[in-house]
This record gives C-alpha cells, structure tokens and sequence, in this order.
C-alpha cells in the first residue's frame, strides 16, 4: 500500500497545516427519512464527498434515504464502496484495502468524506472497518449516531425492548439461532432473512415448546428456574421488514413470520 496513506496522519498536530480532510460515519436511520438526524443531514451537506455502501446510487437504501430529505445530495461527488458480503478473508482484504486506500487518497487531498451506513454506525456496521484503520493511520474520523433499526422495528410494533430487568441480546445474522435459544428477556435478530427460514424452524422446534400460536405467536417454553424448578415461560415473535420505508411489512407470530422476504428482515422474540 502506498507508504504516503501510511505514514500521512503519523502527527495528529499538522492537520489543519496539512489540510487534511475528515472522515464522517453518518447513521441515517432504519429506512424512514423524517429520522434521520439534524446532525447527520448538515454533516452531509458539508462534506465534499458522500461515500455509499454499493455499486451504485440506485442500489443503495442508505442514498436513497438522504435523497428523500435532502434532495441536494444528487449534486455531491459520490464514492462507490460496496462491501461484498462474503467469507473469504483474502477478498475481504483486497476489497476493504481499496476502499480504504480512495477514502484516504481524498482526505489526503483535503476533502471531508461522510461514508453513509443504515441505521447506526455502531451496530454492525460495515463503516467500522474503515474507521478503525483511518484512526490507526492517524486520521481524524468522527461518527454520527442514527436511530438503530430494532429500536424503530420496537417504535413501529408499539413494543418495549427492555423494561426493569429485562435483558435484550442483539444477535447478528451471522450467529448460530440455535445458540440463542437459552436466552431470556428479548432477543433481537438484526438482518435475518437470509436465516429466516432456519430461525422458525427452530423456534418451532425447541425442546419443551407449544407448537401452537395465536396472532402473537404465544408459546410456553420450558424453563429451569433458580430453585431448580421446572416454569413455563411464554415466547412472543414479531418480525418488520424494511422498517419505515414504502415496501414495509409487519409480521406478529411465526406463522406471520413464514412470509417475510427481504434481507433487512427484524425478528423480535420476547420472552416472559
């Protein structure tokens, strides 16, 4: 990789002298335009570059949410860097490199970069990559919160995630289901289409469970209490697919759930 991106941020203390440019990790909300933040939207009509997460404009929920609310941005400089979403670590390498290596080349140039990211760019974000390696590099990156896609899922469904001691487990789609099924209080499945079909069938199929469902899918699990005592313990599915945006769909109950399609898939399990 060049030495110059690798040595440029070395002395934290010359930026303003070196003019160099800043990146931005901007959330911009689960879908819904009217979320985004004020924040977020002045950041971006700041920047000289707006960084998206695809191949192009068209195929980017992140772009086409800013568009809805700021118009504008069709007149900005726009950085493609789609992250492929595969397991080969050598092709993840050479694909984060890149990405990394143009963003830096523009900071280096003086431009201020907002890398845009759904939701929040703390919560599984593929922004972090970047961002971890512009900090390393001695860069100045600064991250811009977003509404997180299961707190609107939970806004939408009327639903509370957590109340007193109730624990909530954010499960990313990559994690075995089948690990989570010891879990209590609420578990939120963050992007799960593409394991949609393997998560019903193994919430359908947990030692102990009631196959039966109503509207909100009720189910009595079998549950080992502190006194070691044998308790039922109800199970309530929800799912939201494309939470705010014009193609949404609300799902209550596992046989609800069998219909979803679509990749930003939210299921929701609380279990009392």
């Amino acid at each position: 990789m060049d030495k110059q991106i690798e040595r440029a941020g070395d002395d934290n203390m010359n930026y303003k002298i070196k003019n160099i440019g800043m990146l931005y990790g901007i959330g911009v909300g689960p879908g819904d335009p009217e979320l985004m933040t004020l924040k977020a939207i002045n950041t971006i009509k700041a920047c000289d570059i707006i960084a998206i997460p695809a191949v192009s404009r068209e195929e980017c929920y992140a772009y086409s949410i800013v568009q809805a609310v700021l118009p504008e941005i069709e007149k900005k400089q726009i950085m493609c860097t789609p992250f492929p979403m595969i397991k080969d670590k050598e092709k993840l390498a050479i694909s984060h490199n890149k990405i990394y290596s143009d963003i830096v080349c523009e900071l280096l140039a003086g431009k201020n970069v907002a890398m845009l990211t759904i939701g929040d760019p703390s919560v599984y974000s593929t922004y972090m990559y970047i961002h971890k390696r512009v900090i390393q590099a001695g860069f100045t990156a600064v991250m811009i919160s977003g509404v997180p896609s299961f707190c609107a899922v939970a806004a939408r469904l009327g639903i509370s995630l957590g109340e007193m001691r109730d624990e909530i487990h954010i499960i990313p789609a990559s994690y075995d289901v089948r690990d989570t099924m010891g879990y209590g209080g609420t578990c939120v499945y963050m992007k799960s289409g593409r394991k949609l079909a393997e998560l019903i069938e193994v919430l359908r199929t947990t030692d102990g469970s009631d196959t039966e469902t109503d509207e909100e899918a009720d189910m009595c699990l079998s549950d080992v209490n502190s006194k070691g005592g044998i308790r039922k313990k109800k199970m309530t599915v929800y799912g939201v697919t494309n939470c705010g945006m014009e193609s949404e769909s609300v799902y209550r109950g596992l046989d609800e759930l069998t219909e979803a399609k679509g990749y930003l898939t939210i299921v929701i399990v609380k279990y009392s």
